[in-house]
């Protein structure tokens, strides 16, 4: 059986409808509405684009997960994330053009189908440390440390259960409790 080969394997698929289901990702849950809104139906989440365009900020949202990946953390909390760029891009028009010469940036590097079309993380990774010069890939990547590690409903996906001075300390709340020293 070789590369290119349509039989099924084991399991009912086969390579090619494997690869084809597979490679549409991000790009295809997140699709652009008619009046500019990002719309995700398997995670149910929308978010409605007021300053960018509704393409710059599927881009965003991708490169947000791309630099700080997780796979654990749905889109939506990355859509959250990024939407304050739409924000000041919705003021201030400067930043609006910085953001968009940024995303139009990767889409010219990554070559046909642009940023979101690179169905391999590290071709997309490849494509940010290249650009990991540029002022606004430094505005966003720490941006995001706030934005998106802020959030309270993902704490529970990495195990913070949050400060602890309103529970009484971290002292009597396992701070003691390691059995691995």
């Amino acid at each position: 059986m070789t590369a290119n080969d349509t039989k099924s394997v084991k399991g009912g698929f086969s390579r090619r409808g494997f690869l084809q289901r597979s490679a549409g990702g991000f790009a295809a849950a997140v699709v652009i509405t008619s009046t500019g809104a990002l719309l995700n139906a398997s995670e149910a989440w929308a978010l409605d684009v007021k300053g960018l365009k509704p393409e710059t900020m599927k881009t965003l949202i991708l490169v947000a997960r791309d630099i700080y990946p997780h796979d654990k953390v749905p889109d939506r909390f990355y859509a959250i994330a990024m939407k304050s760029y739409d924000e000041k891009a919705a003021a201030d028009s400067a930043m609006k053009a910085q953001i968009e010469a940024f995303v139009a940036a990767l889409d010219a590097a990554a070559g046909p189908g642009g940023y979101v079309g690179r169905g391999w993380e590290a071709d997309r990774v490849a494509l940010l440390k290249a650009q990991s010069e540029n002022p606004t890939f430094e505005t966003i990547r720490s941006g995001l440390v706030v934005s998106l590690y802020n959030q309270q409903e993902i704490w529970p996906i990495f195990g913070y259960e949050g400060e602890s001075f309103s529970k009484g300390g971290y002292i009597e709340r396992g701070f003691d409790d390691i059995t691995w020293l």
